[in-house]
């Protein structure tokens, strides 16, 4: 109510609300007036004429500042940007407005333009400061060992050539190399690898592995500001450089939209004139001409167009950060509108990363359960991610472990343990071959991961273990179908028959196996090859990367997801959830038709009003 209503109180306490933080500036302001020539002051067309019209001493105190500053600042980005833009229009409407003594009105196109902008700003930086949280896990503190002493320290402090300790379930904070005989680390998050992977003594450990088994020391060679997670947020893309093609569009169109709306508010004045030369009878006042020239000026500032449009895809990323997902700019938004094709990566994005018992084979003689206990009760010893999964599969089935046993872990093969006397061997292929016991030959060629079984040379058989699909995927391959995108395909560096038995179980009918990061890059240049593919590639690990900075749009997972990953992408899913990506694509098809909509409605009503206010049936109000 106080926004249009022109008398002193209401006129002060909106420009009051304008001025307010910049208290700094008005005495110097009013300094400057005090020492102005009274020839300027004079001026029927200067700002002081308008000054000296306002009611108060208190709301020329406050305008001061806002007339001043304000088109200082306009000018500032006329200069910077164009000629021939929003801010040059908007100058001129503002002048317009304090000449004809229509003061909020000038005040109110500012204040609504800078709402807008600082909407804008507050959504980008929103959106960054989510992804930088998402990013920045890297470890606070590092153990360094100095001479069986240890010492907790920030690890920008851990200079190369130190020794830091590592203890079971902690990040590794710094690159180095493995002081150990061997460990086992999680790596799924780095190198997408299903199967944890072993290292042995002097191989290098990068940080952001996982260690899985055991304690274990690490001989820091690079700094931390060259360490892999530490790279990670210098990479991080600013999402305010990410403009959106609607709101490139405006930026180009108000270089031609500002010369011809000025034009032809110059054209308002001018052409009645002309017209009471041709025709005397028509009389020609110069103040009401001018004054629908400068109500058609501000009636077509751009100010609808340049603060909806942020402000629709401030809602988007908005809404879209709500659910867990971090787009990077408003350009994403846009894109992902035009995918048609979707490729994923199978392990931690469309599997969750851990194993299963999914079969048990046992030998002639050998019971299933008699099998189960014997190699889960020797792998209740081991800290290997496998090992657990087994572990956890026969409690799962009520079965009691045996303790009783003397253990035997060969880094790389397996366990040999001592029950009753006799020797019992669990492990990979390789240990049974090291000792000689045979067992079926279709064994070494199957993909599963397998644990074997003998027991004084005799095979007994085997267990095989996979990574199971996560809860969603079933339902995002559905989604994604549903929103007319059929060209799903999974790309992996596992084995060709364990990606296709996941394609046939999840709904997807093109999977490709035994790719490295290399492949995998081939692969997408070829989709990308048909002009006509728009192509998402949805991925988690460094191996990922590639391909997400080539495909149209990428797309992280960023809970297990590695730093590299989430860097690289364009679109970060917080929720681990690849449902979540035609969730994504919904909101920027929803957010591209609202800022459409928009656009369509303002210059609908602008036309509307614009022709309205050049035959004098608009005024500035």
């Amino acid at each position: 109510h106080g926004f249009i209503r022109t008398d002193g109180n209401y006129l002060n306490l909106f420009i009051h609300c304008i001025a307010m933080y910049r208290q700094s500036i008005h005495l110097s302001c009013l300094h400057s007036y005090r020492q102005t020539p009274a020839s300027y002051q004079k001026s029927p067309i200067s700002f002081f004429h308008v000054y000296k019209k306002l009611p108060d001493v208190k709301v020329q105190y406050n305008l001061q500042f806002s007339c001043i500053f304000f088109p200082l600042s306009l000018l500032k980005k006329i200069k910077l940007e164009s000629v021939f833009n929003e801010f040059t229009l908007m100058g001129i409407a503002v002048s317009g407005a304090f000449y004809l003594g229509e003061y909020w009105e000038g005040i109110a196109v500012i204040l609504f333009y800078l709402i807008g902008e600082w909407f804008q700003h507050k959504a980008v930086h929103k959106a960054r400061s989510d992804i930088k949280a998402l990013l920045d896990v890297r470890p606070e503190t590092a153990t360094v060992v100095y001479n069986n002493t240890y010492k907790i320290t920030a690890p920008e402090k851990v200079q190369p050539g130190e020794t830091i300790e590592v203890k079971v379930g902690e990040k590794v904070p710094l690159d180095g190399f493995l002081l150990e005989d061997s460990a086992s680390f999680n790596t799924a998050a780095l190198t997408g690898e299903s199967v944890p992977r072993t290292l042995y003594k002097q191989e290098e450990v990068l940080a952001g592995m996982i260690a899985s088994d055991k304690v274990v020391r690490i001989k820091v060679n690079k700094p931390y500001d060259q360490s892999t997670l530490a790279r990670i947020l210098t990479l991080v893309q600013d999402a305010a450089e990410r403009k959106a093609p609607a709101e490139l569009f405006i930026r180009r169109f108000a270089r031609i939209y500002t010369p011809i709306v000025t034009g032809l508010a110059i054209l308002v004045v001018i052409l009645p004139y002309l017209y009471s030369l041709i025709k005397p009878e028509f009389i020609f006042v110069f103040d009401d001409w001018f004054y629908r020239a400068l109500v058609f000026l501000v009636i077509s500032c751009p100010c609808a167009l340049v603060v909806s449009i942020p402000l629709g895809y401030f809602g988007g990323i908005g809404a879209a950060s709500h659910k867990g997902i971090l787009f990077k700019g408003g350009n994403y938004l846009d894109a992902i509108t035009q995918i048609n094709t979707v490729v994923f990566d199978k392990t931690g994005t469309l599997t969750q990363g851990v194993f299963s018992v999914q079969a048990i084979s046992a030998a002639e003689g050998v019971s299933q359960k008699e099998l189960l206990q014997l190699i889960a009760s020797i792998e209740s010893f081991s800290n290997h991610p496998i090992a657990k999964a087994i572990v956890k599969y026969a409690e799962e089935q009520s079965i009691s472990l045996n303790s009783s046993l003397k253990i035997t872990e060969f880094a790389g093969y397996g366990i040999k343990a001592v029950t009753n006397g006799k020797e019992v061997y669990v492990g990979n292929t390789r240990l049974l071959s090291k000792y000689g016991i045979s067992f079926p030959y279709e064994i070494s060629d199957m993909t599963e991961t397998i644990v074997l079984c003998a027991m004084e040379n005799k095979y007994l058989g085997y267990l095989s273990l996979a990574d199971t699909p996560k809860p969603d995927a079933v339902q995002a391959i559905r989604e994604l179908k549903d929103l007319n995108i059929n060209n799903i395909q999974i790309l992996s560096g596992d084995k060709q028959t364990i990606v296709s038995n996941l394609a046939e179980k999840i709904g997807v009918t093109q999977a490709f196996g035994d790719l490295l990061p290399e492949g995998k890059v081939a692969h997408l240049e070829q989709l990308k090859a048909n002009s006509e593919n728009r192509v998402a590639f949805v991925g988690d690990g460094i191996n990922d990367t590639p391909v997400l900075a080539l495909s149209d749009v990428g797309i992280a997972m960023g809970g297990l997801g590695c730093d590299a990953a989430i860097e690289t992408a364009d679109v970060v899913i917080q929720t681990d959830q690849p449902s979540k990506v035609a969730e994504a694509i919904k909101i920027g098809k929803q957010t591209h038709r609202i800022v459409w909509q928009n656009i369509s409605m303002a210059f609908g009503v602008k036309l509307l009003v614009l022709l309205l206010g050049a035959g004098g049936m608009a005024t500035m109000w």
